[in-house]
C-alpha cells in the first residue's frame, strides 16, 4: 500500500519528472483485467475480486465470477453494453445489473449483427475476468511498481465522453457518444503551447485530439506523429524519438482502434471487444521496451488506463466520490478502469487513492506550467478537484530504479511470440477465431461502435483538407 504523502511533498515530487507518457486502452473493467491480482493472492492488498462475487439473473439465480479461460469475446455481437442506460443499470442495486443487462444488450445487438448459425450465448462472459497468463506484461507491472485500485472513468458512459474529460476536463455535458464524434472543447494541450511545453500526440490513424478540440483539427504537423509505422508525409515516429533521446515533456498515443485497412494498418490492438487482449499486451511492451531503453526513461512517468469500463463487471460502486463539477449532471464517475503507474520514482505496491482521468491534466498541468495554479483552475472544477500522481513518486530523486532486466524484457516478448506464432497456426488452419479477426481486417460493415466513430472522424478530416499519411 501506497504511504500517506501530504500535497507539498506530492507537489516536491513532481519535480523528478520531465516526461509524461500516456497510454489510454478501451473498454475493460478492473476487475476484467486486474481483479485477479487480490483472488489469486498476487497483491493481497488489491481491492479485486473474490469468489463469492458475481450477479443474479433475471430467474433470480446467481451466477459466480469465474476465469474467461478458453472462452472467446471474439465478435461484435458479445461486445457488452456501455452507453449511458446501460451503465445506469449496471450499477443498479450494487453493481448487480451486469448480468440482466448484458443479455439484453446481446438481444438488442443480434437484431443488427446476427450471431452466426450454432452460436450459443454465454451471458456469464461479461462476469468473466483475465488472469496473469492472459495479460502479462499488466502482471510484470503490477508486481512492479503501482495499481491504482481506485481509478475512475470519468463519466458512467462510452468512449468519447471519456475522452473529452481525458482532453478538456469536461464532455459538453453529454454522457453518450455524438455521431460523427466532432467537439469544439479547448484541450489541456493549449495550456502548453501557452508555456511553451513541447508536446505530441502519437497514433495509428488521426489522433482522437483532432476530434476534440477545433485548434488542433488541421495542420500542427509537429505535435502528431504515428506510433510505429513510416509514410512518405511522416517519417519519424514515436519509437524513433524514444531512441534518438527526442521524446517531447508530454506524449499521448491512441492505440489502433480500427480492425480494417482504412487510412490506418489492419488489425486492432486498443482491447476493444472482440481486439484480442495479447495484441494490446503486444503494444504495452512494444512501448515499455522503448521507454526503459531511451534516455527519458531515468525521469518519467508513464500511466496506462483505460477510457471506460466497456460494460464489464466490477464490484467497487462509484456512486460516492467527489462531486465537483460545473454541471450539476455531471457529478458522478463512471465504473472503475484499469491503472497503472510506472516510473523509476514509484515504488512496488497499491494505491487506494481516488483518481479518474482529469488526475492526467492535474499532473501534467501541475508539473509543466508556468502558472500551474491558474492552468488547472482554468481547466474546471473537476481538474481542479482531482488528486494528482505526485504522491506515487516517493522513491528520492537520488536514488531511481533501474529499467527491468534484459532477461525480463526477453520473458514477456517470448509470451508475446508464443502469442503470435498460436495465432498465424490457427489462421492458416482456418480456426474460427482467426477467420473472425481476418473478416474484421476485410470488412467495414463489421465495425464496432468505436471503431465506425473513428472512421467518421477520418472522413470529416480527410475532408476537411487532412492529407493521407499525416495523423
Amino acid at each position: 500500500m501506497t504511504s500517506v504523502v501530504s500535497e507539498e511533498a506530492a507537489r516536491r515530487n513532481l519535480a523528478k519528472i520531465d516526461h509524461v507518457v500516456v497510454l489510454m486502452m478501451e473498454n475493460r473493467s478492473f476487475d476484467h483485467v486486474l481483479g485477479y491480482l487480490k483472488l489469486d493472492d498476487v497483491l493481497p492488498d488489491v481491492d479485486g475480486l473474490e469468489a463469492t462475487m458475481g450477479n443474479e439473473d433475471a430467474s433470480g439465480k446467481f451466477h459466480r465470477v469465474r476465469p474467461l479461460g478458453r472462452r472467446k469475446i471474439d465478435l461484435k455481437v458479445l461486445d457488452p453494453g456501455h452507453g449511458p442506460g446501460d451503465v445506469r443499470e449496471q450499477i443498479s442495486g450494487g453493481m448487480a445489473g451486469f448480468l440482466t443487462n448484458y443479455v439484453r444488450a446481446f438481444e438488442r445487438a443480434s437484431e443488427d449483427d446476427p450471431p452466426p448459425p450454432g452460436f450459443r450465448f454465454d451471458p456469464t462472459l461479461v462476469l468473466s475476468y483475465l488472469r496473469a497468463d492472459d495479460v502479462p506484461v499488466y502482471d510484470f507491472l503490477a508486481r512492479s511498481f503501482q495499481v491504482c485500485d481506485r481509478w475512475f472513468s470519468s463519466v458512467p458512459g462510452p468512449t468519447w465522453p471519456n475522452r473529452l474529460y481525458a482532453a478538456a476536463g469536461e464532455s459538453e455535458g453529454t454522457t453518450a457518444n455524438r455521431r460523427p464524434p466532432i467537439y469544439d472543447l479547448e484541450a489541456f494541450v493549449r495550456k502548453l503551447d501557452a508555456s511553451g511545453v513541447p508536446w505530441r500526440w502519437y497514433s495509428h490513424d488521426p489522433g482522437t485530439l483532432r476530434a476534440v478540440d477545433e485548434r488542433y483539427r488541421l495542420g500542427h504537423d509537429d505535435e502528431f506523429a504515428y506510433f510505429n509505422r513510416e509514410t512518405l508525409f511522416e517519417r519519424q515516429t514515436f519509437l524513433d524519438d524514444a531512441r534518438e533521446g527526442r521524446l517531447p515533456a508530454v506524449s499521448w498515443i491512441d492505440p489502433n482502434f480500427v480492425d480494417f485497412r482504412l487510412f490506418g494498418p489492419p488489425g486492432s490492438n486498443d482491447d476493444h471487444p472482440p481486439s484480442p487482449m495479447m495484441a494490446g499486451q503486444e503494444l504495452v511492451l512494444t512501448l515499455l521496451t522503448a521507454l526503459m531503453r531511451s534516455s527519458a526513461w531515468k525521469k518519467l512517468l508513464l500511466v496506462i488506463t483505460y477510457d471506460e469500463h466497456g460494460g464489464f463487471y466490477d464490484h467497487v460502486d462509484p456512486r460516492p466520490l467527489k462531486p465537483a463539477d460545473d454541471r450539476p449532471s455531471m457529478r458522478r464517475y463512471g465504473v472503475r478502469v484499469p491503472a497503472l503507474v510506472v516510473s523509476p520514482f514509484v515504488e512496488p505496491g497499491v494505491s487506494h487513492v481516488v483518481y479518474d482521468h482529469t488526475s492526467i491534466i492535474k499532473t501534467i498541468l501541475l508539473r509543466f506550467c508556468e502558472r500551474p495554479s491558474s492552468a488547472v483552475r482554468d481547466m474546471g472544477a473537476r481538474v481542479a478537484a482531482a488528486n494528482h500522481l505526485g504522491s506515487l513518486l516517493t522513491r528520492p530523486a537520488t536514488r531511481p530504479r533501474r529499467r527491468a532486466s534484459d532477461e525480463q524484457l526477453a520473458a514477456l516478448v517470448e509470451k508475446v511470440a508464443a502469442w503470435r506464432k498460436s495465432t498465424y497456426r490457427a489462421s492458416t488452419l482456418g480456426e474460427r477465431a482467426a477467420a473472425t479477426a481476418d473478416a474484421f481486417a476485410r470488412d467495414e460493415t463489421a465495425l464496432t461502435d468505436l471503431q465506425g466513430e473513428v472512421v467518421a472522424i477520418a472522413k470529416r478530416l480527410r475532408a476537411a483538407g487532412l492529407q493521407p499519411g499525416e495523423p
